[in-house]
């Protein structure tokens, strides 16, 4: 018997029986196709201004929707819409993908950052900076000519600049030693928090705008591999040059302040009291994605999963944060016994970078099987699950728990086309 096989047999075997997932393409049929019909329901089409509402060229997707629900949706929001077209980097939803980018790429055009929201009122603060791997997922996926490229990572290289490593209002975010934070144009934590996606966490302790995240330096690490790419590609050596050594120095910095050799771990840093946040987060499986650390640090990362993997998928933290306990504080919705799907793309494709790829199908499939479980006993898909207690609601949020979450169908889509079609 071969090496590798007899390597592959230990691995399987050393799995516990209750932890290995078995799925066909039966068994996710109905959920698919729910999901397959529901997006006209997430499709939004706004070429005129409405009251608050900005106008966008092309048709795009909002987070969610349900019928009579009090808590509506008819905005498109950043970070989502990147997660939301993961499940459908094909053929048949070309035009979509690509016109959702443009709406993203004149949103910057317009007001020089690309809003948390298509909302006048939401223009203050951005998400987490996910351009370059929209611009090069469709690139990739559609085969687009250089000329396309260059045009749309030039408009990325303008936002990293101005809103990313901006040093003053509207975008005081790069703060200390060449690394950037969240920010709010109000310069108000619970507002900064919210840039991050994460609203709310444990991870900042209410003063978001005192921190450095390690998402955050991650994604634009790999914002910096994503332009040398592209120099590279367009034959500009200068470019790429340059472009890596702002690499480097960006993971010599973020190694020196928030990595923990103790604990093989990252964590978000304190910059004001020169320390770090000791709340272990999926935040930081993202230097993982952007390829950041070498497989010495990626096996130390990937040991630490255990801290967060439960029954079903990943926990956003790894313990309950301290405040559920206390009287009046703000519901902490990223936050332990809840997963969320971007997360577990995240996780699962940093896994798959470095060559994980058995711990990567057992969280998908887990997630897969949370999502499948739910759907069959609710008809519908959640914002967010209890991956502790999976049959249990979410612990809830600032706002109403959401159905029909745009992420959670695009990721269980993408999910099934990784590990269930393709295996």
């Amino acid at each position: 018997m071969k090496p590798k096989i007899k390597s592959l047999i230990a691995t399987v075997l050393s799995i516990p029986k209750a932890d290995r997932i078995s799925m066909n393409s039966e068994d996710v049929l109905d959920a698919r196709n729910f999901i397959k019909s529901y997006w006209t329901n997430l499709t939004r089409f706004s070429p005129t201004e409405d009251a608050s509402l900005i106008s966008l060229p092309k048709p795009y997707l909002v987070p969610a929707y349900e019928e009579s629900h009090s808590f509506d949706f008819n905005e498109l929001y950043y970070w989502d819409s990147y997660f939301m077209i993961q499940g459908m980097l094909d053929k048949d939803h070309k035009e979509l993908v690509m016109g959702i980018l443009e709406d993203l790429i004149s949103l910057y055009k317009r007001y020089r950052i690309i809003p948390n929201a298509s909302r006048a009122y939401l223009t203050g603060r951005s998400q987490p900076p996910l351009l370059t791997s929209f611009i090069w997922d469709v690139y990739e996926a559609y085969d687009l000519d250089k000329e396309w490229l260059r045009e749309n990572i030039e408009v990325a290289i303008d936002e990293y600049h101005t809103v990313w490593m901006g040093t003053k209002k509207p975008n005081e975010r790069l703060v200390y030693r060449g690394l950037s934070r969240y920010y709010d144009i109000n310069h108000l934590d619970d507002l900064a928090e919210a840039e991050s996606g994460w609203d709310m966490s444990p991870r900042f302790n209410r003063r978001a705008l005192n921190y450095l995240p390690i998402d955050l330096n991650s994604l634009l690490y790999k914002y910096e591999s994503d332009f040398a790419k592209a120099a590279e590609v367009l034959g500009d050596d200068k470019a790429t040059s340059s472009w890596r050594k702002a690499m480097a120095l960006r993971s010599r910095t973020i190694n020196e302040l928030m990595w923990d050799k103790s604990g093989n771990f990252f964590y978000d840093y304190n910059y004001k009291k020169k320390s770090r946040n000791r709340t272990a987060s999926l935040a930081s499986f993202y230097p993982l994605w952007s390829g950041m650390v070498d497989e010495a640090q990626a096996k130390k990362l990937v040991k630490n999963l255990s801290h967060f993997e439960f029954k079903g998928g990943l926990s956003t933290t790894d313990s309950p944060p301290l405040n559920r306990f206390m009287p009046y504080s703000l519901p902490m919705q990223w936050a332990y016994p809840n997963g969320w799907a971007p997360l577990h793309f995240i996780t699962v494709k940093g896994l798959q970078r470095y060559g994980y790829n058995e711990e990567a199908s057992r969280i998908a499939l887990k997630w897969i099987k949370t999502n499948l479980e739910w759907f069959n006993a609710h008809h519908v898909f959640l914002e967010k699950y209890n991956v502790v207690q999976p049959k249990e609601a979410p612990a809830a949020g600032l706002y109403p728990s959401q159905t029909g979450f745009g992420w959670t169908n695009a990721i269980f889509e993408r999910f099934c086309q990784d590990f269930i079609d393709e295996q």
